[in-house]
């Protein structure tokens, strides 16, 4: 016997807002369908739940704590939740069957690394790491 590939978590993050042209009822229809699309993938052991977020925030940083920054519109993250899948390929295509996306809403998909941070090794925080 085989055994199957081990799944890796990765990180999705909805962004951006509804087409502005979309009408209540397309925008209803597209939610109701992608929480029937959630609940297959968690069912199926493929994704494990996240939440909204509501609107409220506070940034927090070494100059204290203030009410932004204010991201633009398609930088508005809305929620999260988590995909499980062999590789990155295979959580984008898993993510790609959001009903979401054809309204306007994109995702954002990133492994989560399992490894403590450190300085000397390069990560996200890493200055030049991004470009």
């Amino acid at each position: 016997m085989t055994q199957p590939p081990a799944l890796s978590e990765f990180l999705v993050i909805s962004r951006g807002q509804w087409d502005a042209d979309r009408s209540p009822e397309e925008i209803q229809d597209a939610i109701d369908r992608f929480y029937e699309w959630h609940d297959r993938l968690v069912a199926a052991g493929r994704m494990k739940p996240g939440q909204r977020l509501a609107r409220e925030r506070r940034m927090v940083s070494r100059q204290g704590v203030t009410d932004g920054p204010f991201a633009e519109a398609r930088e508005v993250v809305g929620g999260y939740w988590f995909i499980l899948a062999a590789d990155l390929d295979e959580a984008a295509a898993l993510v790609a069957g959001n009903p979401c996306l054809a309204c306007g809403l994109s995702c954002e998909v990133r492994p989560v690394e399992p490894a403590r941070a450190s300085a000397w090794r390069a990560s996200c925080e890493t200055p030049g790491h991004f470009a």
